[in-house]
C-alpha cells in the first residue's frame, strides 16, 4: 500500500493520497514537522485533510502519519488558571519554551505530566463504582476541589486503591475490575472534542446565572444552563459585557474563548483576568478561570475547532457538579472560519457564502449548554454567551438569524446608546429571554413583587418609546403633564437603573437585593407622582423634589439602609405636595 502523502496544498486544507485506511475526524500529523490536522473529506484513497496550523512551505510529498484517533483533549487536574490554543496546546509553556511566537509544529503537553497532586482517596477496596463516581479527589486551586472521576463506559469493583500523598498524572491510584478484565485508574483522562460528554438526563432550568449586571438580572436573566447571544455591530460593547459577565458571574468555573477576535482584545484579557480578583473569595479570578485564544492572526482552522476545545473543558467540569459559564467571542468569526473552510472544499455556499451546514454546526455548539444530572448522580450546568458580530449591526444577516432558533436569550446591542455612551448597550426593546418563568420562583423568595416591577419598568420603558416618536415630530411641550412625567421617570429608569459603569467599584456589579431597592424607588416614585399630577400638582414640582438627584446617585454611592432611607424620605417629600406644589 502506498504511503500517506501530501498532493494538494490550498491554505489549511491539504489532499493527500494513499489514505484508504482512514477515518473521518481523524488526527494525522502532516509534514516533516508534523503539523496537527483532522479528516474532513474521504473519497477513496484520497483525503481532505484541515491543518491546525500554517502550512507554508509544506509541499506535495510531504508524509502524513495516521494516529488512528479523534482530536481530543487532555482532562485533569491544572487545566484551571491554563491559557491555550484553539487546540489545547499551553501558551505560556510554549512561550517559555520557544519564545513569543508560536512556531510550526510546536508540541507542548497540555497539562504538567511532572507535577504532583496531593490525592485523597474515596473509595475503598470491594466498592462497586459507576461512571462519573469519584475515586478521589486533589484540591487544584485554593478554590476548586477536583474530584477524579470515574471515565464514561466504566464501571467495576474496586481492587485496590493507593493511600493519600502525592502522585504525577500519569500514576495509577485505583485498578477496578471491569467486565473486560483488570483497568487502572489515573487523574488523566482523554476526550474527542466533537462528542459531547454522556449524561444521566437534562433538568429543567430553576435558578438564575447572576451576574451583577441589572439590565440583565432583572430585565433579561439568564438561567444556569441555559443559553444566550449577545449581538451587535463593532463597538457596541460585546466584549467589555462579555468580561463583565465573566468577572461577575455566580458559576463556579469560568471558560472564556476567545476565536476569531482582535489580538489586542485577547490581550487585555490574558492581562487583566490574573490581577482581578474573585468577589466571592478574594483570590484571583484565575483560580477558577480557563482562557482559550485563538485570535485573528493565528490559523483560521484552529479558531473553528477553539469552539469544541472550550466546550469539551466546560462539560468536563460540569461532570463534577458544577456550575461553569461559556463565553465565546464571537461565533461570527467562527462561522466565518467555516465559510472560509467550506469554500476549500469546494461546497455548494448559501445564504450570504456561509455554508449550508451554519445551522446544524451551531446547533451542535449550543445544545451542549443546559443543566443536567451526570453520571455520578449530581447537578451541573453549562450555560453559554455567544457574541455574534453582525456586519453593519444588521441582525438580519445568517449568523444571527441562525443562532436565534437555538438560544432562548437574546441581548440586542444597541449603536445609539452606545453612541451616547449608555452602558451596557443593551436595549429594552429589542431584546427578550425565555428564562423568566423559570427563575421567577428564584427571584420571587427575595422579593415576592419582583414580576411585578419587572413588568411595570418595561411597560413603561414601551410608553416612553412611543411618546418618543410624538417628541420628535413636535416637541415635548405639546404634551400633558402625566406624559411629560412619564419621559421623566423613564429617563431615571434609564440613568438610575440600566446604565451600569463598568470602571465604577462601587457600581460594576449589583447585588440582587440593590437591584430589587433601586428598582422599587423609582417605580414608588412614579406611582406616587402619577396621583400627584392627577390631583393637579405641577410637573415642576415634582421635579424640585430635594431627594430625585439621590436616585441617580443611588446606584453608585448608596448602601442597602442609605437606599431604604432614601425611599422613604421620598414617600415624605411626595406626601408633602399639596395641590398647589411644595407646602
Amino acid at each position: 500500500m502506498k504511503a500517506p502523502q501530501v498532493t494538494r496544498i490550498c491554505g489549511p486544507v491539504v489532499n493527500a493520497s494513499g489514505m484508504a485506511g482512514a477515518r473521518m475526524y481523524e488526527v494525522v500529523r502532516v509534514g516533516e514537522l508534523g503539523l496537527v490536522g483532522e479528516v474532513v473529506k474521504l473519497l477513496g484513497d484520497s483525503a481532505t485533510l484541515q491543518v491546525y496550523e500554517d502550512t507554508t512551505m509544506l509541499k506535495p510529498g510531504a508524509p502524513v502519519i495516521l494516529t488512528g484517533e479523534p482530536l481530543s483533549v487532555w482532562l485533569g487536574p491544572g487545566l484551571i488558571g491554563s491559557i491555550f490554543d484553539g487546540i489545547q496546546r499551553p501558551l505560556p509553556a510554549i512561550q517559555a519554551q520557544s519564545g513569543a511566537w508560536i512556531r510550526r509544529g510546536e508540541k507542548v503537553d497540555p497539562l504538567d505530566l511532572q507535577r504532583r497532586w496531593d490525592f485523597e482517596p474515596l473509595v475503598q477496596p470491594g466498592q462497586e463504582l459507576l461512571p462519573g463516581q469519584a475515586i478521589g479527589q486533589v484540591m487544584e486551586t485554593s478554590l476548586v476541589r477536583h474530584p477524579i472521576l470515574v471515565p464514561p463506559g466504566v464501571a467495576g469493583r474496586v481492587k485496590s486503591v493507593v493511600g493519600a500523598g502525592e502522585y504525577a498524572m500519569r500514576d495509577p491510584l485505583a485498578v477496578i475490575e471491569t467486565s473486560q478484565g483488570p483497568r487502572e485508574l489515573g487523574m488523566l483522562q482523554f476526550w474527542p472534542v466533537r462528542s459531547p460528554r454522556p449524561i444521566r438526563e437534562r433538568l429543567r432550568i430553576t435558578e438564575p446565572l447572576l451576574t451583577g449586571q441589572r439590565v440583565i438580572d432583572t430585565f433579561f436573566p439568564l438561567g444556569k444552563g441555559g443559553c444566550a447571544a449577545v449581538p451587535g455591530g463593532f463597538g457596541t460593547g460585546k466584549t467589555v459585557i462579555q468580561h463583565q459577565l465573566a468577572k461577575w458571574s455566580d458559576a463556579d468555573i469560568i471558560v472564556f474563548i476567545g476565536c476569531g477576535e482582535r489580538g489586542n482584545e485577547m490581550t487585555e484579557v490574558l492581562r487583566e483576568f490574573p490581577e482581578l480578583k474573585d468577589p466571592r473569595s478574594g483570590r484571583s479570578l484565575m483560580e477558577r478561570t480557563i482562557l482559550i485564544a485563538n485570535t485573528s492572526n493565528m490559523p483560521v482552522a484552529a479558531r473553528e475547532v477553539s469552539i469544541y476545545t472550550g466546550i469539551t473543558l466546560a462539560e468536563y467540569y460540569r461532570d463534577m457538579g458544577l456550575d461553569v459559564a461559556v463565553f465565546a467571542d464571537s461565533t461570527s468569526r467562527w462561522a466565518e472560519a467555516l465559510r472560509e473552510l467550506a469554500a476549500r472544499l469546494e461546497e455548494m455556499p448559501a445564504e450570504e457564502g456561509f455554508p449550508a451546514s451554519l445551522p446544524t454546526r451551531l446547533a451542535q455548539f449550543y445544545e451542549r449548554g443546559g443543566a443536567v444530572s451526570t453520571l455520578g448522580g449530581k447537578r451541573g450546568s453549562v450555560s453559554i454567551v455567544g457574541a455574534v458580530s453582525p456586519p453593519g449591526g444588521d441582525f438580519s444577516e445568517p449568523v444571527t438569524q441562525h443562532t436565534r432558533r437555538f438560544i432562548r436569550c437574546f441581548w440586542a446591542l444597541d449603536e445609539d446608546l452606545a453612541n451616547a455612551r449608555h452602558y451596557p448597550s443593551i436595549h429594552w426593546l429589542h431584546s427578550y429571554s425565555d428564562y423568566v418563568e423559570d427563575v421567577s420562583p428564584s427571584w420571587e423568595k427575595l422579593a415576592p413583587d419582583w414580576g411585578e416591577l419587572r413588568t411595570e419598568a418595561l411597560t413603561l420603558l414601551q410608553r416612553e418609546e412611543r411618546l418618543q416618536q410624538i417628541v420628535k415630530l413636535v416637541g415635548p411641550d405639546v404634551l400633558p403633564e402625566s406624559q411629560r412625567f412619564i419621559l421623566l421617570t423613564a429617563e431615571l429608569l434609564k440613568d438610575g437603573f440600566l446604565t451600569q459603569s463598568a470602571y465604577d467599584e462601587a457600581d460594576m456589579s449589583c447585588s440582587p437585593e440593590r437591584q430589587v431597592a433601586l428598582l422599587r424607588i423609582i417605580l414608588d416614585f412614579h406611582r406616587r407622582g402619577e396621583e400627584r399630577i392627577q390631583k393637579g400638582v405641577p410637573l415642576a414640582s415634582l421635579k424640585a423634589l430635594p431627594s430625585l438627584p439621590r436616585i441617580l446617585r443611588a446606584k453608585s454611592d448608596l448602601g442597602p439602609e442609605a437606599l431604604a432611607q432614601l425611599e422613604q424620605r421620598l414617600r415624605e417629600e411626595l406626601d408633602g405636595l399639596g395641590a398647589g406644589g411644595p407646602p
